[in-house]
């Protein structure tokens, strides 16, 4: 069992300062946005922070993680490195590809993120295989999304992952709209009906308690490295917009959706405050970095 597991006040500290540094870091970025200090597109995970900080938790240094165009949570939950993916989303020096990725295209050992949607349940298909048969006990980890559900490739890539017995744990963020498109218009059936299709275990949750969730999950991710296939099927609110500044549903709307900041920065005022101003720091030091340069070695 990893040491993340254990049920005590450090863990749930750690928990509330890997959700509050993930929360201040997506709305710097929109600040940035709207102050035309950024090029190109992001997508922010205003509302979903618990989930990667919960499967993190789960996670061995082994194990690989696939993520998507909406990762900036999956990377920091994983690696806590705000200054490298800022600097890469900015294209300055220390940037985790140096700068040729930005927000959506990441990659560093142990972790690849994608805007296709889509793509990258197939790869971690590929690389549960892998893993299977050079690693035994480790997994791949794939986030996606309830709109790349319209994907051939998934379907290809979940068949094979119960035809092999592959460790590949599928985390579902479903936010319950694609884009623009609202899920119930897209798609027919549920993810947990398409996961009984293949004869692959599913489970849906609903909460945002880091804790909570690693508590009933953990023996389901211990089938999963012993090749149990398991599709997590998480029900969040998508509070920000689709990208930038594009969100097509009414005000009210939005501000309506649950989120478990208000209480929970408000219960900790201090831990609250030290990761906005580390965030902060690390959007004054990235800023005043020089440009960032390829280099081949």
């Amino acid at each position: 069992m990893p040491p993340a597991l254990a049920d005590t006040a450090e863990r749930t500290a750690t928990d509330l300062a890997a959700m509050l540094l993930i929360r201040h870091f997506e709305t710097a970025l929109l600040d940035l946005f709207a102050r035309g200090e950024l090029s190109g597109t992001t997508h922010t995970c205003l509302g979903q922070e618990h989930v990667p900080v919960a499967v993190s938790g789960l996670l061995e240094p082994d194990d690989h993680v696939l993520s998507n165009h909406r990762g900036h949570g999956h990377y920091l939950a994983r690696f806590d490195d705000p200054e490298g993916l800022l600097a890469e989303i900015m294209g300055r020096a220390g940037a985790v590809c140096h700068g040729v990725g930005g927000s959506q295209h990441i990659h560093r050992p142990g972790y690849l993120s994608t805007g296709v949607q889509g793509e990258s349940l197939p790869v971690a298909a590929g690389l549960a295989l892998h893993l299977r048969r050079h690693r035994p006990g480790a997994l791949a980890c794939v986030y996606i999304g309830d709109g790349s559900w319209g994907e051939g490739a998934v379907y290809e890539a979940l068949n094979l992952a119960a035809l092999w017995h592959l460790p590949l744990l599928v985390v579902v963020e479903h936010n319950g709209i694609a884009q623009s498109t609202p899920t119930g218009q897209a798609m027919a059936g549920t993810v947990a009906g398409r996961a009984a299709a293949f004869g692959l275990a599913h489970t849906r949750i609903t909460g945002t308690d880091p804790a909570a969730i690693r508590a009933g999950l953990a023996p389901l991710v211990a089938r999963v490295r012993a090749g149990e296939p398991l599709i997590a099927e998480f029900h969040v609110p998508r509070l920000g917009p689709h990208s930038k500044g594009d969100d097509t549903r009414p005000a009210e709307q939005v501000a309506a959706l649950p989120d478990w900041y208000p209480a929970l920065a408000a219960a900790a005022p201090e831990l609250d405050r030290a990761q906005r101003d580390r965030v902060a720091r690390v959007v004054a030091d990235v800023s005043a970095r020089p440009p960032a340069e390829w280099t081949d070695r």
